[in-house]
């Protein structure tokens, strides 16, 4: 793929879009600036791209919707850190850290396979909440591995009031920028990849979700901006 004929390619459609994001022959700064320089016309793309609801049902035909219980909103991030120090058994205080290196250990072996899964509910619960954007990618990639049914589990977490990804960016501290669209939209497509090797979804599903995948985060990327700059009026008033 030649970068210096991206911007010159008229339309953009939602394939060439997940093309470039996807491409193994540009750099990470490339995709990026792609989806700086293109936002306008990527914008209306996505945004007049839709599923329609008989193809979304076929879908998702015979994989019931698991709709986690949201989390109350009630405890502030230090009464979390406290809760979360007290079913692991540490101070809080050495939170941050367990956190760091549980992501570190999950980069490199893609797996918690040490810790009990009560644990790591427990630590992707706080992560999905209060964590930083790289921890909230690395988690999100290990959640769609370990899961037995990947679509479902792509199907909540971008989906709000279900204590995934989408909920994370409703926050105004939590903006999704290009550079992190990239890494989840790249997530998701490794994870597709992989569910249909295993036989887990049709190549037609995995094309046909993959493409509801990237209008999705766009828009959960949208509407994080347009919370900040309500967020940011409010303070300017």
């Amino acid at each position: 793929m030649d970068i210096s004929k991206i911007n010159s390619i008229e339309p953009i459609d939602s394939y060439y879009i997940r093309k470039v994001l996807t491409s193994s022959e540009l750099t990470d700064i490339q995709k990026t600036q792609f989806l700086k320089n293109n936002s306008t016309q990527i914008k209306q793309t996505l945004q007049n791209e839709e599923i329609s609801c008989s193809e979304f049902k076929e879908l998702m035909k015979n994989r019931p919707i698991i709709k986690f219980r949201p989390l109350k909103n009630s405890f502030t991030k230090r009464g979390d850190k406290i809760l979360l120090a007290k079913t692991l058994g540490i101070l809080p205080a050495n939170v941050e850290e367990y956190l760091r290196n549980v992501t570190e250990d999950l980069k490199s072996t893609k797996d918690l396979d040490f810790l009990p899964e009560s644990t790591v509910k427990k630590v992707q619960t706080y992560i999905y909440r209060h964590g930083s954007k790289e921890q909230v990618v690395v988690f999100l990639d290990t959640e769609l591995k370990k899961s037995k049914d990947v679509l479902n589990t792509l199907y909540s977490t971008l989906q709000y009031n279900t204590g995934g990804i989408a909920d994370y960016f409703v926050r105004p501290i939590h903006r999704m920028d290009n550079h992190t669209l990239k890494n989840i939209y790249n997530v998701i497509d490794d994870n597709l990849n992989i569910a249909e090797k295993s036989g887990q979804i049709s190549k037609e599903n995995k094309d046909l979700v993959s493409k509801w995948a990237i209008i999705q985060v766009y828009k959960i990327q949208q509407n994080s901006k347009l919370i900040n700059a309500i967020k940011s009026q409010e303070v300017l008033s």
